[in-house]
């Protein structure tokens, strides 16, 4: 059986449930079906305390696998981020996750896959942005002559029930 989600709180509060099951005279295989786990994880958290008193029923903490980047080099890494691609020497403007992997391999000597880069980013609280398409032709000036000129005669209005 898998250990049950919960708090640390909770898990540790069963395991005392459950050694007190013991210590009432019930079997391992009792107390393991009344608390609803093994009756193997009974007899270690029995003989953990016998070895360690109440203090081994603790939870412990899984801290997981350690980061690649320490903290001096995820800062650093923001910084270079910050300075844009083409400063890296890349043509667009544009930083993918595939650009990142590369910078962190040519900066810090560390292999990240491109798809995991993403879940490096959002842990920066970086999010993907898509850039705006935009024609090279595009005349800025020319745009906001016809918004303030031609679309308020062109716009259609409402006049059914719209007072004159």
């Amino acid at each position: 059986m898998p250990r049950l989600k919960g708090s640390a709180d909770l898990l540790e509060d069963r395991r005392k449930r459950a050694l007190a099951l013991l210590d009432s005279g019930y079997s391992l295989n009792e107390v393991g079906r009344r608390i609803g786990c093994n009756p193997s994880s009974v007899m270690r958290w029995r003989d953990a305390r016998r070895k360690g008193g109440a203090k081994a029923l603790r939870v412990r903490y899984s801290p997981g696998r350690p980061l690649k980047l320490d903290l001096g080099q995820r800062r650093r890494m923001v910084n270079l981020l910050l300075q844009g691609p083409m400063m890296h020497g890349y043509r667009t403007n544009l930083w993918t996750t595939a650009r990142i992997a590369e910078l962190i391999r040519n900066q810090f000597g560390i292999q990240y896959h491109r798809d995991h880069v993403g879940r490096l980013m959002h842990s920066l609280n970086w999010s993907p942005q898509k850039p705006e398409r935009r024609a090279l032709e595009r005349d800025e000036n020319a745009i906001v002559r016809w918004q303030q000129k031609d679309w308020p005669r062109i716009k259609k209005t409402l006049r059914g029930w719209v007072p004159i």
